[in-house]
């Protein structure tokens, strides 16, 4: 049976936008009609099983379609119980979930555990969300205060590094790893070509490629308390008012699609349909 293919978004620092990359990601492959399944590890604040919970309402209530993932067969209230268990019940879920859909999309918490770990181990692709700022960029690499240049990596790279040795050793595999320029604002910032260069210099030296994320834009935010995303916008499905901001969502997640090898898997046809 074929392995579905498992992406792991990660980055141990909180606020990078996980879970909006998680979220928008799943729901273009499945406009694409692949099967996707969703695991939300951060297992206190479960950002994007609120999400899916939302969309599901939604969708009842105003008598709609789009398309859903596969069951969550993680299951509540892992936040209570022992590590131990945690990760067997991960186990069996991730198992469950690779013969149930095309992708697994893994939301992974905003710190180091067990579970995380455990993820980053079994990922095809790790995806990793990085706003415009050295404060995020220090959870990837070190720089020398007085002159700015990259000195070392830091502690996620290393989480990611294990996590490719490991996988290495234990299906001969290798993990994409891709670093997304996430939440950029709307104008050049004046540290942005320092941290550009040392992102860059970091990506050479510990093997990642570097792609465009999403901006800050008010509609990602508009959209998540109807479990919705750009990707599900249409003539008939319009929560909120449209308007240009809207179709630069639209491309940015093309865009982002592109950076992940996922080109194929857009939101063309509800693009075509404007």
């Amino acid at each position: 049976m074929p392995q579905a293919s498992v992406i792991v978004v990660g980055n141990e620092k909180g606020g990078a936008g996980k879970s909006t990359i998680a979220i928008h990601t799943a729901a273009a492959l499945m406009h694409a009609d692949a099967k996707v399944a969703v695991m939300d590890l951060d297992l206190r604040q479960q950002s994007t099983n609120h999400f899916f919970a939302n969309r599901r309402a939604w969708l009842s209530a105003n008598e709609a379609t789009a398309p859903m993932p596969t069951e969550d067969r993680l299951g509540a209230g892992l936040a209570t119980l022992a590590e131990a268990e945690v990760l067997a019940r991960f186990e069996d879920a991730f198992a469950q979930a690779c013969e149930d859909a095309d992708f697994v999309v893994i939301d992974t918490p905003g710190s180091d555990t067990a579970i995380s770990r455990t993820a980053h181990g079994l990922a095809d692709l790790i995806v990793t969300p990085m706003n415009d700022s050295f404060v995020d960029f220090d959870m990837l690499g070190v720089v020398d205060p007085v002159t700015l240049e990259l000195k070392r990596h830091s502690l996620y790279s290393e989480t990611v590094w294990n996590s490719r040795k490991m996988r290495a050793a234990r299906d001969r595999k290798t993990i994409d790893w891709v670093v997304l320029r996430n939440r950029l604002a709307p104008t050049e910032a004046r540290n942005r070509k320092r941290l550009d260069e040392r992102v860059e210099a970091l990506s050479r030296k510990v093997g990642f490629r570097v792609g465009p994320g999403l901006r800050d834009r008010v509609i990602y935010r508009e959209l998540f308390p109807f479990g919705l995303t750009v990707a599900d916008l249409s003539l008939g499905m319009r929560p909120v008012a449209m308007s240009l901001q809207h179709v630069a969502a639209r491309q940015e997640l093309r865009a982002l699609m592109a950076a992940l090898g996922l080109s194929g898997f857009t939101d063309g046809e509800q693009i075509a349909a404007e």
